[in-house]
């Protein structure tokens, strides 16, 4: 009976890790729905709708995953079947978007410039993956592929709405397309905000900054989002950079050595105790 009743929940529990949950899986397939539809806009010059079609995929992206976790729905095919839509709605849309938009004058460069952001692309959700199951922190490794996709996005929005054009700009375009192609594949870190807890007395100005937050992004879209996208880019290579030129303070590595001999301290107590117990019991 015991081997039956393991055998069952063995099986319960690998039916459980791979069955396929319909609301997580919906909001899946709304991003994919948003990252094609931006490809299609891309093809035919609407280049407004699909920066805004990305930012919605960006947005069911996000959703997907929390809804997963809330309700306890995450499996092994929800994992794939959102990195094939991320692949779509946030390496290949943003890659047509953005070819189409600036890169075409640049002939060869151009289109090799969207090649290498989509391979960049490809090769991030695969390590993302790859990671073992206990391996998940606080932080990404490299530039998460929705943000570079917004990115991309955004850059569009800001530079309709100020009207800016030419050689220049289509030169930093390309160069752009090439550093967040790096940023994906790169060892830096940045937030996740998937583990951010907020003690209970501060949960009242969280809320008011949430608000003012919002407030700030609804003021103009097009410029605060932007500055958003460029600001989260940014946060990675500068934190690496200042942790790289900040030297750790001497009183903190004389704490840890302390800390660390006493340990060492406490365990040689712990093993003398048991032999002198012994010693006079005999």
């Amino acid at each position: 009976m015991g081997s039956r009743r393991r055998r069952y929940f063995e099986r319960s529990k690998q039916g459980r890790k791979n069955r396929i949950n319909l609301l997580p899986s919906l909001l899946t397939t709304i991003s994919l729905f948003s990252g094609f539809y931006a490809i299609v806009s891309s093809i035919e010059g609407q280049f407004l709708h699909a920066a805004v079609a990305i930012l919605i995929a960006g947005v069911f992206d996000a959703l997907d995953g929390r809804v997963a976790r809330l309700t306890g729905t995450t499996s092994g095919f929800g994992k794939e079947y959102d990195s094939l839509c991320d692949l779509v709605a946030f390496g290949v849309a943003p890659a047509i978007m953005a070819y189409q938009w600036v890169l075409h004058p640049f002939g060869r460069y151009g289109w090799l410039a969207a090649f290498v952001y989509v391979a960049t692309t490809a090769l991030r959700l695969a390590r993302f993956n790859s990671q073992p199951t206990g391996a998940e922190s606080k932080d990404f490794i490299g530039l998460p592929c929705p943000a570079a996709g917004g990115m991309i996005a955004t850059s569009f929005l800001f530079c309709h709405f100020f009207g800016i054009s030419g050689r220049p700009m289509d030169t930093i375009m390309l160069v752009a397309v090439f550093l967040l192609s790096y940023l994906m594949v790169s060892s830096i870190k940045y937030s996740s905000f998937k583990q951010a807890e907020t003690p209970r007395k501060k949960s009242f100005q969280m809320v008011v900054g949430l608000v003012l937050l919002i407030m700030i992004l609804a003021t103009e879209p097009r410029v605060t989002l932007f500055l958003l996208a460029l600001g989260y880019v940014l946060s990675g290579p500068l934190a690496a950079a200042y942790r790289l030129l900040t030297p750790s303070s001497p009183a903190g590595d004389e704490q840890e050595k302390a800390a660390a001999t006493t340990e060492e301290g406490a365990e040689e107590d712990t093993e003398e105790t048991p032999a002198v117990e012994a010693g006079s019991n005999k």
